[in-house]
């Protein structure tokens, strides 16, 4: 085999993988929404005040952001929640932060009473996102925070 057929063949090769890749590429970036850089706080009641679980997370899609729903949940349930269940919890508040990129932020109060009869340790936070052109995530533990009172 020549020399030059084996060079043209390499380069043939170079081009159809590199068409290939950018392909990849721009399919990952429509494949549906992101979630990035999630965290979670929670702040015990004191006597007199409630505490609070807050949550804050950035989400990106290249059709912009329609809604970021948020569920709580002890890391002791079984089963643990669903996409589905999802389309009945509260919603997060978010604000535009560059090209189809959103910061979605939650807050909830916590009473004493609710406190008191929350499991202790590990909870989690599920996330379900939608995007303007409908396409959906589902996040089940997109952050962490303790319970310990």
């Amino acid at each position: 085999m020549s020399r030059r057929i084996i060079v043209s063949g390499f380069a043939a090769v170079a081009v159809l993988g590199a068409a290939g890749a950018y392909a990849f590429v721009a399919q990952a970036s429509e494949d549906g929404p992101a979630v990035k850089d999630s965290s979670a706080d929670y702040i015990a009641p004191a006597t007199g005040h409630d505490g609070s679980i807050s949550f804050t997370t950035r989400v990106t899609d290249d059709s912009g952001v329609r809604s970021v729903k948020v569920l709580a949940w002890p890391g002791s349930m079984k089963p643990t929640p669903t996409a589905k269940e999802m389309s009945a919890v509260e919603s997060a508040t978010c604000t535009a932060a560059g090209d189809a990129a959103a910061t979605c932020r939650y807050t909830a109060k916590v009473s004493g009473t609710d406190a008191a009869a929350a499991p202790r340790g590990t909870w989690h936070v599920a996330v379900l996102v939608t995007a303007k052109d409908g396409d959906t995530v589902f996040v089940p533990k997109a952050a962490d925070f303790t319970v310990t009172r």
